[in-house]
Formats: C-alpha cells, structure tokens, sequence
C-alpha cells in the first residue's frame, strides 16, 4: 500500500496560487510591462521588418507609466471593459488578479520578444514570448517563480481587447536544494490519446527520500484563485513517470509536478492543448 502524505504537512501555506495567479492570469498584463519594469529591447532577428505603428508603442509606455506607480485604474484603463482571454478571464479578473500580484510578490522581472504583429482591419495584432521571474515569501520560505508564456494579444482604439495563451511552461522552487527537474509533457495531444509525463530529477539522490505527485487540471479561472489540494506519494529516486489520458473533448489542461526531496521542492507546470482528431 502506498502512503499518501498531504502537502499541508511540509509547507501548510503553500497555495495553488504560485502557479495560476502569478503566472497565466498574469500574462496579459506582463506583456506590456507591469509592476514598472523596463522594456527589454527586441532582438533585430525577431521584429518583422515593418516598425510597429506608433498607437502600439504608446500603448505600451502608456502602461508601464503607470505600471511604474502600481496605478491600477490607469493600467485598467488600456484594457476594454469587454476585455476577454482565452482562459475565461475578463476585465474585473485581471484587476484582481494584478492587485493580488503587486501586493504578493516582489523582485519580478521579464523579458519580452516581440515574435509577429499585423493588421487584421481595425485590429492590430501581436504575438509575443515573454520570460518572468518573481519571488513570494509564504510562511518564512522564499519560492522563485520562472515562466515561459507564448501569447497573441488583439488591440484596437489603443485597448487590448482580447488574449489567447498559445503556451505556457512554469517552474516554482524553494529550499536550499530543491531537485532539478526536467520536465518532459507534450504540448498538444488528441482527444481521447495517451501522454507521457515524466517529471525527471537530474541529481543522484542516493538513499534519499522523495516525495511527488502529478496533476492535471483543467485551465479555468477559478484554478487562478483556489487553492487545489494534492496528496504526495513516495517515488523512485529518478523522478516521477505517469501515463495520462486525454479528456474526450477539446480543451487546455495544466499538467503539473511535485518533487521533494530533504532540502526543498521544485513544482513545474507545462499547458496541454486537447485538439479534435
């Protein structure tokens, strides 16, 4: 019989919260330059060869203005009241959701590449890929959060309209020697299809105990807010190894990983997109 041990015994305040408000609610927001960072140049390889019109660079320092000050009416004002993304976040959620982040987190930073823009009639269009790290203080322990996210952002009368996430890859560690973990997950599966999640811990651990679990959920607003408890099992020294089942309808699941091992934790989640055969 395997033992099944809560996470709340080794880190009672740990929260989902890590993953979902800090990172895809918070993509829309990170693009433009929230919490007053700077820019980050874009590489000349990755700008298409037209310059952006002018409406989406004021719209841009127009933002990180006020990002620079945590103005939140202002920043919410650069957003459509009928603002929407493709996890089901509206204009009301993203205020919450970038209140809640000021407040929680400190030390962020991100680097943005502007991958393709273009004009689709009234609309201007713009894909980016942007890296963020941040770190939470939660009980005494510090956790540093790392995050990849490929998005398309649509904007028009200068106010972003709407966002779809493409792809998204996370990674939150605490302690002194959390486990290094690669963490192999297929972006896109049929439904109905099998998939492999192997969350692999790249140091020998000896006689050393670790405890994991994997998760899949699926992408929804509520999983930014709410917590979602796991149980944690005892695994092999090499990591975790799963074999999922994708839901029989379309959709986007976050496929998630726990490790602990004796000096900390590493959690690393990866998008899964569900798509018709």
């Amino acid at each position: 019989m395997v033992k099944k041990i809560s996470i709340h015994d080794f880190f009672p305040a740990w929260h989902r919260q890590l993953i979902g408000v800090s990172v895809s609610v918070l993509t829309s927001s990170l693009f433009w330059g929230i919490d007053g960072l700077q820019e980050t140049p874009v590489h000349a390889a990755e700008v298409p060869t037209t310059p952006p019109p002018a409406e989406l660079v004021n719209l841009i320092q127009d933002i990180e203005t006020a990002a620079d000050r945590q103005d939140i009416q202002t920043v919410m004002a650069s957003y459509s009241p009928d603002f929407t993304n493709s996890d089901g976040l509206n204009h009301q959620g993203l205020e919450q959701a970038l209140t809640q982040f000021w407040q929680n987190y400190t030390g962020i930073d991100y680097q943005t590449q502007l991958q393709s823009w273009e004009q689709e009639g009234s609309e201007l269009i713009a894909t980016t890929v942007t890296q963020i790290s941040a770190t939470q203080d939660i009980g005494g322990r510090e956790f540093k959060l790392t995050s990849s996210i490929t998005s398309k952002q649509r904007i028009e009368d200068q106010k972003i309209v709407q966002q779809e996430i493409l792809a998204e890859a996370t990674q939150v560690r605490a302690g002194d020697q959390p486990p290094t973990v690669t963490f192999n997950v297929p972006e896109e599966v049929k439904v109905g299809g099998d998939f492999n999640v192997d969350a692999i811990v790249e140091e020998p651990l000896g006689d050393e105990v670790l405890l994991g679990t994997a998760l899949e959920e699926p992408v929804r607003t509520r999983g930014y807010f709410a917590p979602s408890p796991f149980q944690l099992e005892f695994l092999a020294s090499g990591g975790l190894f799963k074999v999922g089942t994708a839901p029989q309808n379309p959709q986007t699941n976050w496929i998630s990983a726990v490790l602990i091992r004796r000096g900390g934790i590493t959690l690393v989640t990866q998008r899964l997109r569900v798509v018709e055969n």
